[in-house]
């Protein structure tokens, strides 16, 4: 009887992982494009060592985050909704209410935890997305790698 040599799936451990920074700016990007990208990062998926039950995921920093674009009329039409637990307690806003507030930032962190599964994982993994409004970040000592987003796909800007 003939054996064939069984193939493992390599787990790397927690000493062996090793966080990388980049730095994505945003200037006329599309909002859900940068997002899926961002979340892919941060879950480590674009990782050939992606274990869903782990956090090998990198740090992102994203600038000029006061300049995103969203594609058709969904800066406008967009409503997100929040809960809060008691009896009509929905509450409702759009991005041009949170740009209004100056919380430009919570518009994309919004998109990047709802393309992320739910649980104490997917918070932990969101803690290292780090979203300024212009192009300065206290993070140059981490040695940030660019990325450059437009280029990678031509439907990421958004005129």
């Amino acid at each position: 009887m003939y054996l064939s040599p069984i193939v493992m799936t390599p787990f790397i451990k927690k000493k062996e992982i090793k966080k990388n920074w980049y730095i994505i700016d945003a200037q006329n990007v599309a909002v859900g494009r940068l997002a899926a990208y961002v979340s892919n990062i941060l879950r480590g998926k674009n990782k050939p060592t992606y274990n869903p039950h782990m956090d090998n995921g990198d740090f992102v920093i994203v600038t000029n985050i006061d300049k995103i674009k969203f594609s058709g009329k969904k800066f406008t039409n967009k409503i997100y909704y929040k809960h809060t637990g008691h009896p009509g307690g929905i509450k409702k806003s759009t991005p041009v209410t949170l740009k209004e507030k100056n919380k430009t930032e919570q518009i994309l962190k919004l998109a990047v935890k709802r393309m992320m599964p739910s649980g104490p994982l997917a918070k932990k993994q969101l803690t290292k997305l780090k979203v300024y409004n212009g192009d300065n970040h206290p993070h140059e000592l981490q040695k940030p790698k660019n990325i450059d987003f437009v280029k990678l796909n031509k439907r990421n800007f958004v005129r």
